[in-house]
């Protein structure tokens, strides 16, 4: 248990006036973002490594964090990209054999605020009347209508491209479980390929991933279902995916608002009937504006790992891992666009597929990390479509 005594004190303020008070047990300075709440009683390494938390400070509702440390194996990026952490208590001895470092020394080594003391469940059930705020956290003044004038200058999270921040910024290959550069000449499919013994498949399929801010479980599982994993920023255009020569295409998951990337709902248009596409997450929803559709934003977003959703094509109710503030609008989607999973807790659209173009796209985290594996046939599916396009083209 930390000794809170011996931290400095840290406020976080609401744009709606509301003051918490708190102790500072990583980093030092301010923080702005939009406060959200996670509910995982686990997975704090892969939350805050999941770039789709750009710009946001994110609370855990489990009360004890930090007690298994942080490992090398459990990364989703290459770095932090939350704004802030917010925890009731931090235990700061972890205990776990698999641990490298404590979460403090994590957040510090990458500039990253961390609170304790705060009344989480409080908080937790604030946003849960209110919605997700804006927020500052600071352990440099105390001055709270000082930092009610920060939060309320801050621009929030709606109209922003936050993409541009957290893509990579040249196209690399994911292989033996990491990036590595691509050499010159890689779009030439033949120079590439390689037997896939394993799946024994005569060529290997070639996906594109679009990184929007992907997490890495996601290319680890397309590598492990013997595809070829090559990944581009997220303004790459239609036609530079394709010159690639991908089997099929991923749209991944990352942060912000998806109204505000016309540039890759773009993209994707032109990829449309050309190639399979998957999308996750944000991928979801810049598909859905592809296919003509529109996104809103929820009123406290979905962040956690167990979200129930209905399979609608057969009945099943499945457990996912979640991490979106936006959704598609149903109704606004073309009508032979087929809507294929509701969560059950609000019903919003949780997914759809557009056989016809050989498009399909979820809500939620197929890959977990953290979370439940009950979607993970998802990726199967996406495997197959391909292999039936590239059989078909042979």
């Amino acid at each position: 248990m930390s000794l809170l005594r011996r931290n400095p004190p840290a406020l976080l303020v609401l744009e709606d006036g509301s003051v918490y008070g708190g102790h500072a047990f990583a980093g030092y300075g301010e923080a702005l973002g939009e406060v959200v709440f996670n509910t995982g009683m686990a997975g704090y390494q892969e939350v805050i490594t999941d770039p789709s938390y750009k710009g946001q400070i994110v609370t855990m509702t489990y009360p004890l964090i930090g007690n298994y440390g942080i490992n090398p194996e459990d990364m989703e990026s290459d770095g932090i990209h939350l704004e802030g952490f917010i925890v009731k208590e931090y235990q700061d001895y972890p205990s776990n054999w698999r641990s490298r470092k404590s979460l403090k020394a994590f957040l510090e080594s990458y500039g990253k605020l961390g609170v304790e003391g705060i009344d989480t469940r409080a908080l937790t059930r604030r946003i849960r009347l209110k919605g997700a705020m804006r927020g500052i956290l600071s352990t440099e003044t105390r001055d709270t209508d000082l930092l009610l004038q920060r939060v309320r200058s801050y621009p929030g999270l709606v109209g922003r491209d936050l993409i541009k921040l957290v893509t990579c910024q040249e196209p690399y290959r994911w292989k033996d479980g990491k990036p590595q550069p691509i050499s010159s000449g890689a779009s030439e499919r033949e120079n590439e390929i390689e037997p896939d013994q394993a799946n024994n498949r005569k060529k290997r399929l070639r996906v594109v991933v679009l990184d929007c801010g992907v997490k890495y479980n996601i290319l680890r599982i397309l590598e492990k279902s013997g595809c070829e994993v090559l990944v581009l920023p997220a303004a790459a255009s239609g036609q530079e995916i394709l010159s690639f020569h991908p089997d099929g295409v991923l749209l991944s998951n990352g942060p912000g608002d998806p109204a505000a990337l016309p540039y890759i709902v773009e993209a994707v248009r032109h990829l449309l009937g050309r190639v399979p596409i998957f999308g996750i997450c944000l991928g979801h929803q810049i598909l859905g504006q592809a296919l003509g559709g529109r996104t809103e934003k929820l009123t406290f977003g979905h962040h956690g790992v167990n979200q129930p959703v209905k399979n609608r094509q057969t009945g099943r109710i499945e457990i996912t891992s979640q991490n979106h503030g936006f959704v598609v609008l149903p109704e606004s989607l073309p009508p032979d666009v087929e809507k294929t999973y509701d969560n059950l807790n609000d019903r919003t659209s949780e997914g759809m597929c557009y056989p016809a173009l050989k498009a399909f796209s979820v809500q939620y985290h197929p890959e977990a990390a953290p979370g439940p594996h009950d979607v993970a046939y998802l990726f199967e599916q996406f495997v197959s479509l391909m292999e039936a396009k590239h059989e078909n083209n042979t």
